[in-house]
């Protein structure tokens, strides 16, 4: 099926018509119908032993503690954080299972519910809740809710009686919500008191400037579909407007959105993108409101954003985080496991085969610890243990299913099903898993546990006849709530207006007109051979489990007798080290920027145990790094202080792992900057007289990072800087990294020590060869200017342009300041090796010791005198660097 934009119908969008592909695509060994039956059965009772519990044990408390066999009401129990702000005192638990009820064939019970629900729920109570939580869960659930009573009603067989009651608690609910959204951008609060509004006294809330971009982006479906129920197209008006907003803030470049918004100023707080916690369902509504309200824009802005994680995140299997400012560079070595949802919404999106790797992926980290732990890391180890029984991986197993046929995810299922069963069964319910690595529990049973993970194992494993309706005729909310599609022709005429302008000129621009093609599920790309889907799957298998016995050693020499090579004590400048990799298969690979990369070519090693032990060995170097990544310290900065910059220029610069902790320096270090001779630093200074009080001004190379900071020290200098002699480096494009120590004790270094790319650190030469005295601050953050001259005289036009006068920064210094953080030193695999990994003297060890650094000789040119007249202004220089101070502070505050 090939279609094109804008002509995808409504009903096709859904991706239960790749049914049709389930004949072709079936693999030998398919699950009988017998075993589907008795695993769907198993379902069914689960649900019941679930919701059973929690109905006799703690209704109408909002969630179920399955260990103590009570309910979770809050305010009674400690306080969980944000975690409580989904609780609202309106049992929550039952009313995100009402249409759980439905599809699992239990009309008796759903009637009994609902009256239930209309009898004993209160939405008036006061108390703060989460907008979005109550947005997904609450108002999701009674809609589900109304629309299968609705259903019911017109089969003829049950809710005889109803008269649209919990439609109007949903509308209820929606003015409850409302208040949230009274800001001049559109996003709503975070959070809102279900009596007071915000910023009431009463309220208790609506001094919150942040949220969560799927916490604003994942309202459309449930205020659309309330719009559309009732004909009020206030809620659908406010949900539209929080989108538009959120689309005209994307990265124009990237076409990315960070995680974390100003809901007043639209500045990200967070500029970390991914397709997991915090933008998750905002792409998932995104395309999901195309198909049921038939809007275009919401494809065409889906597919722009999706081009773009295809670019920058996808990194197959893998889906990693990047900066939207720097979307070539990762921010984080670890996925979470909301990310799971994602192959899911690749299925709908029509693009399976990223969809079967990233699934086959989080399947075998699932076998791994029995669970898919809350976050874990690009080798597969646990990052955070826990699992509170989340449903995004079940999710994506059924609309693989549904895609493709393959009865390989039946068995997915049935793994999923066993392992519920075995750890997380307990008397009272099923309990969240404290520790998937110990088996531990958590007093906990989330309401989703009953939205969303029995529907979608009961759609795996059930037949068309064993559904009580047809759910191509339906939608899934994020909380896999039912919305008819019928909604898509329900009170259009008021939509019309809204949706009336178009996207700006420029906005597509860039786009990859082909990613069009892709407008709803096809079938162009699926698998014309039944083994292709096993032959994507194999080498993600294969990447995953690396608990391969060792052979025994050959007895003709080789390796014979000798003990493998490992990673913590390799050594990049050690020639015994270098024959050992090469005899493992694995290259060395010095960097521009003087990092090293290894790659594993097994095929190049001397014998099977060699290509053996190099693979081991690299699994040990990608954990040595992703455990030094989770050491990183953050970014420091200096600030140049002195005339005619005044604090307005801030460098983003690199820590040592040795020397003065300028984070827990309140004032830093400040002071006027000298070049130290050798520049090199690998010898006795001889301008100690000069350096002495002063902070030294470094070249990367020659020697290890700590014997620089050893010689500038003995030579009474009061802190360093070391700027990288790679021409061109930048922060912009080279990740920063930690200055290791040498090996040995470095308790005798007491000054700080700061790294400069090329590029920042010939900011700082250029000032020096322009102005002679240039005073810098090393800090740990930078520092306003007013308590950097605090009792010192200030020139007026500084303090014109401080944070005491209407006039902004951008004013006098918006081509100076430049946020120049980047992420700490990446791994990744190399397409024709078992892995690779960039290290950064991970080992104890500079990159310093590259190949041709040996031989240097001890030229002690001064860079500054051998400038020529094409070197580059201050104002030239100083061009790029065009982001505020403010941006830098922010951006230290993201998780790397």
């Amino acid at each position: 099926m090939e279609t094109t934009p804008g002509t995808c119908p409504v009903r096709i969008a859904l991706v239960v018509l790749l049914l049709l592909l389930g004949a072709t695509c079936r693999l030998g060994g398919a699950m009988t119908r017998e075993e589907r039956q008795r695993l769907r059965n198993q379902v069914i009772e689960m649900f019941d032993h679930a919701y059973q519990n929690y109905m006799d044990h703690a209704y109408p408390a909002d969630e179920l503690m399955p260990l103590t066999c009570r309910g979770r009401v809050r305010g009674l129990e400690p306080s969980r954080g944000d975690v409580d702000d989904a609780l609202g005192k309106f049992s929550l638990t039952l009313i995100d299972t009402l249409d759980t009820l439905v599809l699992l064939n239990k009309p008796v019970e759903f009637e009994e519910a609902v009256r239930k629900v209309l009898r004993d729920v209160r939405l008036d109570n006061d108390i703060v809740v989460s907008v979005f939580e109550t947005n997904i869960r609450v108002l999701g659930g009674l809609l589900g809710g109304h629309s299968m009573a609705v259903m019911l009603k017109e089969q003829g067989t049950h809710m005889s009686w109803y008269r649209d009651e919990l439609l109007a608690m949903a509308k209820d609910l929606g003015l409850r919500l409302l208040p949230a959204f009274n800001t001049s951008s559109g996003l709503p609060y975070p959070r809102v008191n279900l009596r007071h509004g915000v910023r009431s006294p009463e309220a208790r809330t609506g001094t919150e400037t942040d949220t969560c971009t799927a916490c604003a982006g994942t309202i459309i479906l449930e205020f659309a579909a309330l719009s559309r129920f009732t004909g009020d197209p206030v809620f659908e008006e406010h949900a539209r407007r929080a989108l538009d907003f959120l689309w005209e803030k994307r990265q124009r470049n990237s076409n990315l959105v960070g995680t974390t918004i100003n809901i007043h100023s639209g500045e990200w707080v967070r500029r970390d993108s991914g397709v997991g916690a915090g933008i998750d369902s905002y792409y998932e509504y995104l395309l999901k409101a195309y198909i049921l309200l038939g809007d275009e824009r919401f494809l065409e802005r889906f597919n722009t954003h999706y081009a773009s994680i295809m670019k920058y995140i996808s990194q197959p299997p893998l889906l990693l985080d990047v900066h939207i400012h720097k979307p070539l560079l990762t921010a984080r070595t670890w996925m979470d496991s909301l990310l799971a949802f994602f192959p899911g919404l690749q299925v709908l999106k029509g693009d399976i085969r990223p969809a079967i790797e990233t699934h086959e992926m989080l399947y075998q980290v699932t076998k791994k610890h029995n669970f898919l732990p809350e976050a874990f890391t690009t080798d597969f180890r646990v990052h955070w243990a826990q699992h509170p029984l989340r449903p995004e991986f079940a999710e994506s197993t059924y609309f693989l299913y549904k895609a493709t046929g393959d009865p390989y995810y039946l068995e997915v299922g049935r793994t999923v099903l066993e392992n519920l069963n075995r750890f997380a069964r307990v008397p009272c319910g099923f309990a969240a898993m404290k520790d998937v690595r110990t088996g531990s529990h958590e007093d906990r049973m989330d309401s989703f546990f009953l939205a969303e993970m029995f529907k979608y194992l009961f759609l795996l494993f059930a037949d068309p006849e064993d559904l009580p309706f047809d759910v191509e005729d339906y939608i899934f909310t994020t909380e896999a709530h039912l919305l008819p599609l019928s909604l898509s022709t329900a009170n259009t005429t008021y939509t019309l207006a809204v949706s009336n302008h178009t996207l700006g000129e420029s906005s597509l621009s860039d786009t990859d007109d082909s990613n069009f093609d892709w407008s709803c599920p096809n079938t162009q790309l699926l698998f014309p051979d039944p083994s292709f889907p096993q032959s994507i799957r194999e080498p993600v298998r294969s990447a995953v489990d690396k608990s391969c016995p060792r052979p025994a050693p050959p007895s003709d020499g080789g390796s014979a007798g000798r003990p493998p090579l490992r990673a913590r004590d390799f050594m990049a400048n050690n020639p015994e080290h270098l024959e050992l990799l090469k005899r493992m298969g694995v290259s060395l690979i010095h960097l521009k920027d003087g990092r090293v990369q290894l790659v594993q070519h097994a095929t190049q090693a001397f014998s099977a145990v060699d290509a053996e032990d190099g693979l081991r060995f690299m699994q040990e170097m990608i954990e040595l790094s992703s455990q030094q990544q989770k050491e990183q310290l953050p970014p420091r900065a200096v600030q140049i202080v002195s005339h005619p910059f005044f604090g307005r220029v801030v460098l983003t610069a690199g820590p040592a792992q040795f020397g003065t902790d300028l984070s827990k320096s309140h004032r830093g270090v400040q002071g006027y900057v000298a070049l130290s001779e050798p520049y090199s630093g690998c010898s006795e200074l001889s301008n100690a007289a000069v350096v002495a009080g002063h902070i030294a001004l470094l070249q990367r190379g020659q020697c290890m990072f700590a014997e620089k900071a050893r010689n500038i020290q003995k030579a009474g200098a009061i802190g360093g800087i070391v700027i990288d002699d790679n021409e061109g480096s930048s922060s912009d494009t080279a990740p920063l990294f930690q200055m290791a120590g040498d090996g040995r004790s470095t308790d005798d270094i007491t000054i700080p020590l700061l790294f400069l790319f090329h590029k920042e650190g010939n900011i700082v030469l250029e000032a020096l060869r322009e102005y002679r005295e240039v005073e810098v601050l090393l800090s740990d953050r930078a520092r306003d200017r007013a308590a950097i001259f605090k009792g010192k005289a200030l020139p007026s036009y500084i303090l014109e342009s401080s944070g005491e006068s209407e006039r902004t920064e951008e004013e006098d210094c918006s081509a100076e300041d430049r946020e120049t953080v980047a992420p700490p030193h990446s791994t990744d695999t190399d397409q024709s090796s078992a892995g690779t990994v960039e290290e950064h003297q991970s080992t104890g060890h500079e990159g310093d010791q590259r190949q041709e650094a040996e031989g240097q000789g001890s030229e002690e040119a001064d860079p500054v005198v051998a400038e020529d007249s094409s070197s580059q202004s201050i104002d030239s220089l100083l061009a790029d660097w065009k982001e505020d101070l403010e941006a830098f502070q922010q951006m230290e505050k993201d998780e790397l």
